[in-house]
């Protein structure tokens, strides 16, 4: 572990907003990670984790805190898979399209189609990353957790973490802290092994994003490449010449409403429904039982709505901005508040309170942001 000069945190967003850490500190290696955590942990003091820095938006008052810069990185295969399956376990600090590009490579299907997206592997279960379809709950085996109350290493299976839509234990919600507070040292995988040949296309918000037919069968390599020309295309492929990649990705979740508001909405407005949970069965004692069975629940599945339909209909096309603001909508994507050139958090986080007043107006709904707040409020 290595104690460095602090450098801006607006050096190593994606966002290119941020003041100073009071400390920061680079860890190469597990072992690095750990103790600079520890030694944080020990003292007391604010601490942040920062690996790819593509889900932050931070303020632009200096951190009083520790900044641990994850450069942890390896894949490597391991025992336990399923019959024509293959576990990897990543390293958290590994590049997420580094490791999508070494699947793809090597004919291993379940995260293809996250391809492009920025960021570390380890930050993937914080808020179960998914595009066009997946989502990183479809394949995640276990993550290996420093746990901040014990200050050990423990494996933590995908189910004990929770993850939901854009959600886990792990996160940070805004306005209150994440159910269990740690931070993922390696995550493990298990793909499907399909090789390079064509392979039917599961998921219908995928097949309808690459515009295939329902029996479509094409390669990895294919799904990968047409997704990043997609992502590129709304100015979600990182590129230093190009304003709109300067951005936290979706700045905004797509919002999950009941089916009842969803009626509320206009017809036009996409939605797609959500898998309904199963209630748990009732068991009625026999000496309780009247002879009389209760009807059965009618359970309504919720529906996930487009915040970026919610925002363009709200008035706020591709490209605007506040009067002298420097941040702004992407001109591809209403969805990305991206930094125009020397933007500050503040700015960005302005135009992020105006969104959610504008849309709440116009539809009675509260766009929630994605990316974790530090030092900012909306």
């Amino acid at each position: 572990m290595a104690e460095i000069t602090p450098i801006p945190l607006a050096d190593l967003t994606t966002l290119r907003v941020g003041g100073t850490p009071l400390r920061m500190v680079e860890a190469r290696t597990r072992d690095e990670l750990v103790s600079a955590l520890r030694e944080a942990w020990s003292q007391g003091e604010p601490w942040l984790v920062l690996g790819g820095g593509s889900n932050l938006l931070a303020g632009d008052e200096p951190f009083d805190g520790t900044v641990v810069l994850m450069r942890t990185s390896g894949i490597e295969r391991v025992e336990g898979a399923r019959e024509g399956h293959v576990r990897l376990r990543v390293e958290a600090g590994h590049n997420w399209d580094d490791l999508v590009e070494y699947t793809v490579a090597a004919g291993l299907a379940g995260i293809e189609a996250m391809s492009g997206i920025p960021g570390s592997a380890g930050a993937a279960p914080i808020q179960n990353v998914g595009a066009y379809g997946q989502e990183i709950v479809e394949t995640l085996v276990e993550v290996e957790l420093l746990d901040e109350a014990t200050g050990e290493v423990e494996t933590v299976s995908a189910a004990a973490l929770e993850l939901g839509f854009r959600t886990s234990v792990l996160k940070q919600h805004y306005g209150r802290g994440a159910q269990r507070a740690g931070v993922i040292v390696s995550i493990t995988l298990e793909l499907q092994e399909v090789g390079d040949g064509e392979v039917p296309v599961r998921g219908a918000q995928l097949r309808q994003a690459l515009r295939l037919a329902p029996d479509a069968a094409v390669s990895l390599r294919w799904i990968r490449e047409t997704v990043l020309a997609t992502r590129a295309a709304k100015g979600m492929v990182l590129d230093d010449a190009d304003p709109d990649t300067h951005s936290a990705g979706s700045f905004f979740q797509n919002a999950i409403v009941s089916a009842s508001f969803a009626r509320t909405l206009p017809p036009e407005c996409p939605r797609w429904p959500m898998a309904v949970e199963i209630e748990p069965v009732t068991v009625i004692p026999l000496a309780a039982f009247d002879g009389v069975v209760p009807p059965p629940v009618s359970v309504q599945p919720d529906v996930k709505v487009s915040a970026a339909w919610l925002i363009e209909h709200a008035g706020l096309g591709k490209g605007f901005r506040l009067p002298r603001s420097r941040a702004g909508l992407s001109t591809k994507h209403a969805l990305a508040l991206t930094n125009r050139g020397g933007a500050t958090a503040g700015e960005v986080a302005e135009l992020a309170r105006y969104i959610q007043h504008r849309v709440q107006s116009e539809f009675g709904l509260l766009l929630q942001p994605e990316p974790v707040l530090v030092g900012v409020e909306l």
